[in-house]
Formats: structure tokens, C-alpha cells, sequence
């Protein structure tokens, strides 16, 4: 596949050619690296509040709970300062992507992806050598900063740098890093808890400097977007770069669309106003309503605590984290199957499937757990451990292939050009706030909601499954500064809020109101009854 050619054909017939070069490939993959450090935040934690030594340091009326049989087994962890140290690196991640809009834009992708590899460094270093709760946290809180850039630039770099037929595989490596990161969290956990002293814990969390080094470097060495290059008005240097990623002298036709797309987005002074126009709310609730869905899928509860999670069905501490190692191959391998698929299948077919298999999975265990697990049951049997375990994994799978990486990649590719960096901050906003909420509220609710908790996701993932089958457009192999012309305003629900095409229906503009034909952009249920 390496050098074939590629082209994104226009409605009026331009076609804009793209090869996949090297520089395309080595310059994502680098970029994704931030997905990396996020992963390997997500699954550290879990691991290391699981950790006696970490919790007798920092936690200490924790680990006094888990060493007592009083307690209701749903309990034993719930604290309200561990769940800090989770979710506090969410809250910073939030304040610090209105920063990263701005410097996303005025500075570019490349340089904002450098800025977060600096705050990984520097929380990184605080947390492994942490000596009391207040350096712990502040650590966790630049490594949040840290997030909030590097989300921000790294789906906007990818989905700009990638040609347009291979843009979903290319930017599902930011969400395919984050399981690898997730995975490699699991596994040095899992060999720093056997590290006698109780001092494992200052390893895991110290190792996410091998992440955090390879984003730095990474951005020093990419070349930045040519769309960002000619927001900021470096023409000929844009042209330059466009024309060695797409590895070919025919560029005009894309680097046309491309200053066009600046001039208009020149036009805008308030992006974050402009946002919030009639024309712009199709995108800006999706990208808000799939951030808000992706978090009650379940998936981040059962990623932070998985270690946690198993001890309190019953699994002993190897076996947690033994099994919370499983469940993050198996996140890492899904995601290639996303890879594969979102180019050829598209976003919706992916989304719809694994909506049935998360559902049915959640329903699952949560029978299981209602029979086998009491506030005081000591053990699960051997067999209900199994299926335990496999229905995690089936729902893990699924997720892998749906909502975590289309989560990134709808939001990033759907915004036009002059609300991409605004649009882009409020979905990493808005991810990020209800990160903070699960990752905060998660212990708490698994105290109280006990085993109903899986009924209480497995509702949410039937919501936002009808929600896709009747809301969402399939975005697949259309050129991402085309977007208003070929999804919105061809959309049944969306076109309505698109201003001239507005006017066309109601038999303003030509066509004597005529209907344009539906082009298979979302369920219509109009034209089905």
C-alpha cells in the first residue's frame, strides 16, 4: 500500500492527490505518542491504589479498611481522597485546554504537542518522588496539564496530516497508543507490586517518563500541518510541507481549498462565539454528546480501577492485576481492528455493533455479580471469575473498535477549519470534565449502586446506540474541509440548521423548495414510515 496513490474526489470533479509517504506515517506515529502518556496515565493509577505500600503512605485509612472484614466488599475503597488522586490530573486537563486553543492556533500543532511533553516531564518527576499527598497531587495536576495540550493538538495534527482516505486508520493510532499505554501501565504494575520494600509504586508511576520522553521528541522532530502553517500565514512554507507529505507536485487544487478555509476562518474573531451559530451547532453537539457518551459507556471505571475492581469481586492481588493485564491486550488489540475497518466499513457500522455487544456484555456481568457477590461474599468460584472476566474483555473489545477511538476522531474531523481549534477544545473540555465526574464518583457509586451499576451504563450505552442510529452521519472518505457541504447539509435532522440550505427547503432559494435526496447520512425515519 506504501506510495499508491490516493485521491479525494471534489463534488466539481478536482481530484486532490495524495500518496502515503513516509514522512506521513513516521510524523503520526510520533505525534500519537501522546496517546501513549494518556493511556499510561489511565491505567497507572488503577494499579498503584491497589498497591498496600502506596496506600499506607498516602492513604492510610484505606488501607486499614482493606486489611478488615467489616466492611462491605463494595466499600473498601471508597475515599474521596483517592479518588482525588485519580481524578485531579481530568480537572487540570480541563483548565488547561482553553490554554492549549489558543496556543493550538497562534502556535501551531507541533509546538503545543511540545508544551505537553514538557508538563508530562516535570509531573512525571514530582509524582515518582513524591514525599507527602500535596506533591503527589500537584504532580498529577501537570501531568493533567499535560493531557489538556496534548489531546487538544494531537487528533487535530492527525486528522489534518493524514491523506483523506486513510485519515480514520492514521488518527485511531492516537487511540490505539492509549491502549498500548493502558497495557504497558497494566504490565509494569503487575511486576512493581511484587517489589518487596513497598517502594513498586514509585517505579510505576517514575515510567511514564519513557512515554513522556518520546512525545518531547517526537515534536521536536514533525513537521507541523500545512492547515496550521496557513492559518498562521506561512503560504509558501505551507505549500512546501504539503507538497512532501502528499509526495507529489499536484497540490494546487488542496492547497486552494486550504487558504480558502484560512480566509474564512480569518474572517472569524471569536471562534468560541462563533461555535454556538445556528450553522455550527450540528457539530458542536456531537462532538459534545459523544464525549459525554464515551465516558458512560463504563469503559474509564473499569480502566482506572480494574485492579481495584477485581479485588472487590473477590480476586486475590495477583489475580486483579493478572487480570486487569488481560483486559488491556485485549483494548490493544480491538483498536487495530478499528484501524482496519473505519475506512472501509465506516464510523456508524462500528458504533451500532459494539453498542449490542456493550450492552449485552454489561447486562452480563451485572447478573453475575447480583448472584455470586454479597457486601461479605469472600470469593468467587473459579468458573464466575472466568465469565467475569471474559464479559469485561467482550466489552472492552468493543469499545476498542467504537467509542474510544471515534470518540477522537468524529469531533476532529468534522469542524470547519475556522471553529477547528474552538471545537476542538470544547470536546477535549467536555471529555475531560466527565472523565473528573466518573473517575471521581466511581468508587462512591460502586459503594452505593453496588453490582447495579453495570445496569446502570449498560442504560446509558442503549441511549447513545438509538442516538447513532438516528443523530450521527457517516463521515467516511470525505475530505475534512468538505464536510458542511457533503455530511451537514445532506443529513435528514442536521441539514435544517445549515443557513442557506435552511432557506432551500422552505422554498427560498432555487428549486421551488424541493427536498435535496438523502445520501444515507443517518437513519431517516421520515422517509422509512
Amino acid at each position: 500500500m506504501t506510495g499508491g496513490g490516493i485521491t479525494a474526489v471534489k463534488p466539481s470533479g478536482v481530484e486532490f492527490e495524495a500518496k502515503i509517504t513516509p514522512i506521513v506515517i513516521i510524523s503520526c506515529i510520533m505525534a500519537a505518542t501522546g496517546g501513549l502518556m494518556f493511556g499510561y496515565d489511565v491505567g497507572v493509577s488503577g494499579g498503584v491504589t491497589s498497591m498496600p505500600g502506596f496506600l499506607k503512605k498516602f492513604f492510610p485509612a484505606v488501607y486499614r479498611k482493606t486489611l478488615v472484614d467489616t466492611d462491605s466488599n463494595y466499600c473498601k475503597y471508597d475515599n474521596q481522597g483517592l479518588q482525588l488522586f485519580t481524578s485531579s490530573l481530568y480537572l487540570a486537563g480541563l483548565v488547561a485546554t482553553f490554554f492549549a486553543s489558543y496556543t493550538t492556533r497562534k502556535l501551531g500543532r507541533r509546538l503545543t504537542m511540545l508544551i505537553a511533553g514538557v508538563f508530562f516531564l516535570i509531573g512525571v518527576a514530582l509524582n515518582a518522588a513524591a514525599q507527602n499527598l500535596a506533591m503527589l497531587i500537584i504532580g498529577r495536576i501537570l501531568l493533567g496539564c499535560g493531557v489538556g495540550f496534548a489531546n487538544q493538538a494531537v487528533p487535530l495534527f492527525l486528522s489534518e496530516i493524514a491523506p483523506t482516505r486513510i485519515r480514520g486508520g492514521l488518527n485511531i493510532l492516537f487511540q490505539l497508543n492509549v491502549t498500548i499505554g493502558i497495557l504497558f501501565a497494566n504490565l509494569v504494575n503487575y511486576g512493581t507490586d511484587k517489589i518487596t520494600g513497598g517502594w513498586g509504586w514509585r517505579l510505576s508511576l517514575g515510567l511514564a517518563g519513557i512515554p513522556a520522553t518520546l512525545l518531547t521528541l517526537g515534536a521536536l522532530f514533525v513537521t507541523d500541518t500545512p492547515n496550521s502553517l496557513i492559518e498562521r500565514g506561512q503560504f509558501e512554507e505551507g505549500k512546501r510541507v504539503l507538497r512532501k507529505i502528499r509526495g507529489t507536485e499536484n497540490i494546487e487544487p488542496e492547497f486552494e481549498e486550504l487558504v480558502e478555509a484560512s480566509r474564512l476562518a480569518k474572517e472569524v474573531k471569536h471562534p468560541f462565539r462563533n461555535l454556538l451559530k445556528r450553522r455550527n451547532r450540528p457539530q458542536l453537539v456531537i462532538a459534545i454528546v459523544m464525549q459525554i457518551f464515551q465516558q458512560f459507556t463504563g469503559i474509564n471505571a473499569i480502566m482506572f480501577y480494574a485492579p481495584v475492581l477485581f479485588k472487590t469481586l473477590g480476586f486475590k492481588n495477583d489475580a486483579s492485576l493478572y487480570s486487569s493485564v488481560i483486559t488491556g491486550a485485549v483494548n490493544s488489540l480491538s483498536t487495530v481492528v478499528s484501524i482496519y475497518f473505519v475506512d472501509k466499513l465506516g464510523r456508524r457500522i462500528l458504533l451500532l455493533e459494539a453498542g449490542i455487544q456493550m450492552f449485552l456484555s454489561q447486562l452480563v456481568i451485572g447478573i453475575l455479580l447480583g448472584v455470586k457477590v454479597t457486601d461479605t461474599s469472600d470469593d468467587l468460584s473459579k468458573g464466575y471469575a472466568i465469565m467475569v472476566v471474559v464479559m469485561v474483555c467482550t466489552f472492552v473489545s468493543s469499545f476498542a473498535w467504537s467509542w474510544g477511538p471515534l470518540g477522537w476522531l468524529i469531533p476532529s474531523e468534522t469542524f470547519p477549519l475556522e471553529t477547528r481549534s474552538a471545537g476542538q477544545s470544547v470536546t477535549v473540555c467536555t471529555n475531560l470534565l466527565f472523565t473528573f465526574v466518573i473517575a471521581q464518583a466511581f468508587l462512591s457509586m460502586l459503594c452505593h449502586m453496588k453490582y447495579a451499576i453495570f445496569f446502570f451504563f449498560s442504560a446509558w450505552v442503549l441511549v447513545m446506540s438509538v442516538s447513532v442510529l438516528f443523530l450521527l452521519p457517516e463521515t467516511k472518505n470525505i475530505p475534512i474541509e468538505e464536510m458542511t457541504e457533503r455530511v451537514w447539509k445532506q443529513h435528514w435532522f442536521w441539514k435544517r440548521f445549515m443557513d442557506d440550505d435552511y432557506q432551500y427547503h422552505n422554498g427560498n432559494g432555487n428549486g421551488n423548495g424541493a427536498v435535496k435526496k438523502n445520501t444515507g447520512n443517518g437513519f431517516d425515519p421520515a422517509s422509512q414510515l
